[in-house]
């Protein structure tokens, strides 16, 4: 199974991003979706979260300005941006809890995708 993410790419400050990222194959479980980030010399921290019932989970640095959801039919995940700021700026990898048929639970990541905020 893989992630692929798209959407990243160069913003001003105050401007929107939409990020996506769609699993691989249709025949799998998708349990928690979630997006991540890591900027230059960071630690990779966790920026949203959602679950297969739709509860969501964010950092506080961006409650309010980012909007996580999905589909559960496509195993879709989509990360809404608005308000960007420089702070924003890293490599936003996407994460899912996924199972194939007869397998157990596995966490995959994506392949990580560039947001740059310009200020």
């Amino acid at each position: 199974v893989q992630l692929q993410a798209s959407g990243g790419g160069l913003v001003q400050a105050g401007g929107s991003l939409r990020l996506s990222c769609a699993a691989s194959r249709s025949d799998i479980s998708v349990n928690n979706m979630a997006w991540y980030r890591q900027a230059p010399g960071k630690r990779r921290e966790l920026v949203a979260r959602i679950t297969h019932s739709g509860e969501t989970t964010y950092a506080d640095s961006v409650k309010g300005r980012f909007t996580i959801s999905r589909d559960n039919a496509e195993n879709t995940v989509w990360l809404q941006m608005n308000s960007l700021e420089p702070g924003d700026t890293a490599v936003y990898y996407c994460n899912a809890d996924v199972r194939s048929i007869g397998s157990s639970w596995y966490n995959y990541w994506g392949q990580g995708t560039q947001v740059t905020v310009s200020s």
